[in-house]
């Protein structure tokens, strides 16, 4: 089997131009699945629209992000308010998600600089944890930041399939996480990150592979796609000493553990 990627944004403005081309070269490569997450309302309907016409290949999950992009370009934290907007097309779509995502804290000063604007992102999070549980989705969860309060507050919330990802923490923070069962998934651009620690410390059955498309590539400022889930997958078979292919095989079989759908909508 091929590699998951398991976070990416297909229905970023990046892609608008030529998705259709970028999925192509990502099957050509022999990825398995992409893991498409939104980040706010107005996304929705492109990515249920995306897995629509690439059933088997592109998987959906719906969620409302901490930092939130306003038409202008200007970024935010999230409110209440973008969480309501979001629930009911969640509700509407909610029997093809593979998960809710992309939620979470972010705690980046230039965001999140008061505790009343952290507060309501811990509301946002606490509400969609409480929809995953409800709906028996995973999370795909980002913690830029705030990785400490994150896996904090997923536990204290009883988060049981959770997937964080690029994950900006500590190696002690994250193993906190893998004790919880939490995965964490590697981007291309550990090439170039400081993170390569976490890669060392984390056990391969914790691990996932992500791009996080367009972001997180192997170059900065170059447009990252899917099939550079390679890149990720070989500095990690570096790193641990053991070949390209143990690495796709057991990142992959941890993506079907973590989220059960895939394995169903797999097959269809």
């Amino acid at each position: 089997m091929g590699p998951v990627d398991c976070h990416c944004h297909l229905a970023a403005p990046e892609f608008q131009e030529d998705v259709e081309d970028v999925l192509e070269e990502a099957k050509q490569a022999k990825v398995l699945a992409l893991v498409v997450v939104a980040e706010h309302s107005g996304e929705f309907e492109r990515i249920i629209q995306l897995s629509e016409r690439y059933p088997g290949f592109v998987f959906s999950c719906l969620g409302v992000h901490p930092v939130q992009k306003l038409p202008t370009g200007h970024e935010r934290s999230v409110t209440l308010k973008d969480l309501e907007e979001a629930l009911p097309l969640i509700e509407r779509h909610k029997d093809c998600l593979l998960a809710i995502g992309e939620v979470g804290l972010d705690f980046t000063p230039r965001f999140a600089s008061t505790d009343e604007q952290k507060e309501e992102q811990r509301q946002v999070l606490i509400r969609q944890i409480q929809l995953a549980k409800q709906l028996h989705l995973p999370l795909n969860v980002h913690s830029r930041s705030a990785g400490r309060p994150a896996i904090n507050l997923l536990k204290e919330q009883g988060a049981e399939r959770v997937l964080l990802h690029a994950f900006d923490g500590k190696p002690s923070v994250a193993m906190e996480g893998v004790k919880a069962g939490y995965f964490f998934s590697i981007p291309p651009s550990i090439i170039r990150s400081e993170q390569q620690k976490l890669v060392k410390q984390l056990p391969l059955e914790s691990i996932c592979l992500e791009t996080d498309s367009p972001a997180l590539g192997p170059e900065k400022q170059v447009r990252n796609e899917p099939k550079n889930i390679f890149i990720a997958a070989e500095y990690i078979a570096k790193i641990k000493g053991i070949s390209l292919e143990e690495v796709i095989d057991v990142t992959t079989q941890n993506a079907l553990k973590l989220f059960p759908r895939l394995n169903i909508f797999l097959q269809k």
